[in-house]
């Protein structure tokens, strides 16, 4: 397998093209690739020569049945190498169909069951929380859809009253969801004590901004609205 190396966003599509294969969920997957650019090229505190590092930030997928753009994602900064994606689920390669936390360096939860990554990341913000350190954040991404799991609204619920600030959502909306939310998604969070943003998702600029106006005394959502 060849070293890892830290490529471009221009690079990505190359990078996509590699992975191939009837389970890529190209439209799940793609609505995600900026979203998740942004966070490890400008947000989150990370590095993959010490993917352990107990004062890194969190980040969990729970949108895990579409995990190409994340592979690519990882791929170009360095978590894994290159060379891996043209694997992509096959029997003896690292690269599931859905991540798994044992075989990829800097998979934080091994996903895909909707509705999963949420409750968790409140668990993971709790048990940091615990620690005392301030420093590592927790930004979790879920798919519009996604949402219409119950366990989420538990979640949001949960974190809301515990006002876990460490925690930011990411909502990647591509108008997917069945029923749709009234008011918009962020306004279903905002009821229960979030702080909340709606952003293009695909505007660089604007999700960093996004990130950064996270207010610290309450979790704060991200709705990134995609086209596809």
């Amino acid at each position: 397998m060849a070293t890892t190396t830290t490529l471009a966003y221009e690079d990505l599509p190359g990078l996509l093209t590699l992975l191939t294969g009837d389970e890529k969920h190209d439209r799940s997957s793609f609505s995600t690739l900026d979203v998740l650019w942004v966070l490890y090229d400008r947000v989150l505190r990370v590095d993959p020569s010490t993917p352990d590092d107990p004062g890194r930030d969190r980040f969990l997928l729970s949108k895990g049945h579409g995990p190409a753009a994340y592979y690519a994602v990882l791929a170009a900064k360095g978590f894994i190498s290159v060379d891996a994606l043209a694997g992509f689920g096959n029997g003896d390669s690292v690269l599931g169909y859905h991540p798994d936390r044992l075989l990829v360096p800097g998979v934080e939860i091994s996903s895909g069951s909707l509705g999963h990554g949420l409750p968790i990341a409140v668990g993971v913000t709790l048990a940091l929380d615990a620690t005392g350190d301030p420093g590592p954040r927790v930004i979790c991404l879920v798919g519009d859809a996604e949402l219409e799991e119950g366990s989420n609204f538990e979640a949001v619920q949960l974190a809301g009253r515990l006002r876990l600030g460490r925690l930011t959502v990411v909502v990647v909306d591509n108008a997917s969801s069945t029923y749709g939310w009234p008011g918009g998604v962020e306004r279903r969070f905002e009821l229960e004590g979030w702080s909340g943003v709606r952003v293009d998702g695909r505007d660089h600029d604007a999700l960093e901004a996004a990130f950064a106006g996270a207010a610290g005394d309450r979790p704060h959502v991200v709705v990134a609205e995609v086209g596809s």
